[in-house]
């Protein structure tokens, strides 16, 4: 039996990769074939770390992206989503795996067989590969033991769920919020969206989201961290910052950004007074054209009444072909406006009636395909609990699961026929959404 254990000082890596954009040509590279029924390589499916960096890890234990000094911070390693999606990383990208095999370094996509598994209340990744009656071993962890010992620790210290929880709850009760662990740097309160280029950054309503999830966990501490750090970003001036605090210039500033910072502020017990941002003329949470949008009328407590129709709230104020918005939940929570709640029943209980197997789109008038997105479908299952209505939010608790990943990753989307991930994994929005949704179906007594 062959044993390799790599990962352990990923900290002190300082491998700088090549960043190649594919121009969709014949000449590009090719991205390794994967083991049979599993993602290809150099797809991140799971993130490891504990607030001091992060690290993104696929399929067969490549790290594909490693960010230092904390999960927004500079990235050490880099495999472009673009050639993720392209299928088009060449196969000496990343930090890649390999197994020692009859004198011959193997990478794990290769092997006969590869599973993972998280040790136990931790965010330390063991990679297992088969080659014949072979096995390699490959661990990936920031921090060393030290890191995994504070990670349990950490966990330890959740408010849990009610006694009636059953176990799979709590299971993705606990994973999540490792996975918020992961994504929030311990220092500064920096939140990463995911880690991945692109998304490796902060955005007030994502972070935001984060504040709540880690207050009502118990986190009282890291959440006000959160706080601060959104309290000290400009946030007229863009919509997503870097991990420092700097706006990143190329989408403008949108509509929400200060409600949920006005509900983080809150959660973490914090009385402080954030001024509202103009709602109007923005993008939302959709991230498209600007306009009057029912999500950042909702975030910034302005008026409804525009956007009510028999069927319920629709998307754009005064345009009743706009079509039912998910983000009527945020209407319930975490923004409650009570003479709301009726109009914000029928709109989930439509919207919870057209789920896939997997979840829903964010929107009727979504444009961007079926595939189901990870975030709507958790924040609308808040929601619908919160108004007593129980098994439509149970329904869209199990798709949800169907969503996740075998380690308990939450994507950002997946595909709508399959449920193999369709982008960014795990995401910290959908992650803090599922918590606050479990807490709410299982709080404790």
């Amino acid at each position: 039996m062959t044993w390799m254990r790599a990962g352990v000082g990923l900290v002190a890596v300082a491998l700088v990769s090549v960043v190649l954009v594919s121009g969709g040509s014949g000449a590009d590279p090719r991205t390794p074939r994967g083991l049979p029924g599993m993602p290809p390589p150099f797809l991140g499916i799971a993130v490891v770390g504990s607030g001091h960096g992060a690290a993104a890890i696929d399929a067969y234990g490549n790290v594909v992206e490693l960010r230092r000094p904390g999960p927004a911070g500079w990235a050490a390693i880099s495999v472009p989503a673009e050639r993720q999606a392209a299928g088009t990383v060449p196969a000496s990208q990343g930090l890649v795996a390999r197994a020692r095999i009859h004198g011959h370094s193997i990478p794990l996509w290769q092997a006969d067989s590869v599973r993972q598994s998280y040790l136990a209340d931790s965010n330390t990744l063991r990679t297992i590969a088969r080659f014949g009656r072979q096995q390699t071993v490959i661990v990936r962890r920031l921090g060393g033991r030290t890191g995994e010992r504070a990670d349990r620790r950490w966990i330890s210290q959740a408010r849990p769920l009610g006694k009636r929880a059953p176990a799979w709850a709590r299971s993705m009760y606990e994973r999540s919020l490792l996975t918020l662990r992961a994504l929030t740097d311990r220092r500064t309160g920096a939140v990463a969206a995911g880690i991945r280029d692109g998304w490796a950054y902060v955005w007030p309503r994502d972070a935001g989201a984060v504040a709540l999830a880690l207050a009502a966990a118990g986190y009282r501490a890291e959440a006000q961290r959160v706080v601060d750090f959104l309290l000290g970003l400009d946030l007229s001036a863009a919509a997503r910052f870097d991990g420092n605090g700097d706006p990143v210039a190329d989408r403008d500033a949108q509509g929400d950004a200060s409600g949920w910072v006005a509900a983080a502020s809150r959660a973490a017990g914090q009385a402080i007074v954030v001024p509202h941002e103009p709602w109007q003329e923005r993008a939302d949470y959709q991230e498209g054209d600007a306009g009057e949008y029912l999500a950042n009328a909702i975030a910034t407590g302005a008026g409804l009444a525009p956007f009510i129709t028999e069927r319920g709230l629709v998307r754009e104020a005064g345009e009743p072909g706009s079509g039912l918005d998910a983000a009527a939940a945020w209407a319930v929570r975490p923004f409650p406006r009570p003479a709301f709640f009726p109009a914000a029943r029928r709109t989930l209980l439509r919207l919870a009636a057209q789920s896939g197997r997997f979840g829903i789109v964010p929107s009727e008038s979504w444009e961007g395909g079926d595939d189901p997105w990870t975030a709507p479908t958790a924040w609308t299952a808040w929601s619908l609990a919160a108004l007593g209505e129980r098994r439509a939010a149970l329904d869209l608790i199990a798709a949800l699961r169907r969503a996740a990943t075998p380690l308990g990753m939450l994507p950002e989307r997946v595909d709508a026929d399959t449920g193999v991930p369709a982008s960014t994994t795990p995401l910290a929005w959908s992650h803090a959404f599922a918590i606050v949704a479990l807490r709410e179906l299982w709080p404790p007594r």
